[in-house]
């Protein structure tokens, strides 16, 4: 994780109970490493294919990131031909592309290519890359010279490798939903929007699904014409 990245990504917030938040989030994410591991060896084991990685990538940022299968996640973007496999909606916008390959696949550059166009086309500023071993989160920053914004690789974790389990802790930590929202008054978010400007038009109000309806603010479609 480089130092401006530290920034956006801090640890942020101090308190003075037993347990704090931090302590509490940390806990999860350790504890959901130690559950899947044994899973993750098995899939590698077999070269377990595209769907069965990502019925784990999926229940992995439910057990160990915190985040909601049925209202976080969404699969609206998966199409029969290339697409994305799912995607973080938060408070009715896109917050992350997610691509997942298969356990064995080497992860490169290369498998963003459709979520970061899809990410400058919503506004988002994250990617996720995962093969259900490695976890790699890029922040895309504007290009100086005016070209397409670039990834930067701030999180980058191997959970299979037992003498990085400290570090992919702490990198895990990050991506829960929780330190986004228990930081002090005027700290940067963990996980924040860039700031880059958002396509004219698009809101939470105004984003629509494949199917044309209307999302609602807990990122599921909403048909047309229905009561909100």
């Amino acid at each position: 994780m480089d130092a401006e990245e530290t920034q956006v990504m801090a640890r942020t917030g101090q308190f003075t109970t037993t347990v704090t938040w931090e302590t509490s989030v940390r806990g999860r994410v350790a504890a959901a490493i130690d559950r899947f591991s044994g899973p993750l060896t098995d899939l590698a084991e077999r070269d377990a294919n595209d769907g069965d990685t990502r019925m784990l990538v999926a229940d992995f940022f439910s057990v160990g990131l915190n985040f909601s299968k049925f209202q976080d996640l969404t699969t609206e973007y998966r199409t029969s031909g290339d697409s994305i496999d799912y995607a973080i909606i938060l408070e009715g916008e896109l917050f992350a592309p997610i691509e997942v390959r298969r356990i064995g696949q080497d992860l490169d550059l290369r498998n963003i290519q459709m979520a970061r166009r899809l990410a400058v086309d919503e506004g988002a500023d994250w990617v996720f890359l995962t093969n259900g071993r490695v976890w790699r989160v890029y922040h895309l920053r504007p290009d100086p010279g005016g070209g397409a914004p670039q990834p930067v690789t701030v999180v980058d974790v191997d959970l299979l490798d037992e003498e990085a389990y400290e570090r992919n802790v702490d990198g895990l930590f990050h991506l829960d939903p929780r330190v986004r929202g228990a930081r002090p008054a005027g700290r940067a978010a963990p996980l924040a929007r860039g700031g880059r400007a958002r396509p004219a038009g698009r809101g939470p109000a105004q984003r629509r699904g494949r199917g044309g309806g209307p999302r609602s603010a807990a990122g599921r479609l909403r048909a047309p014409g229905a009561p909100r």
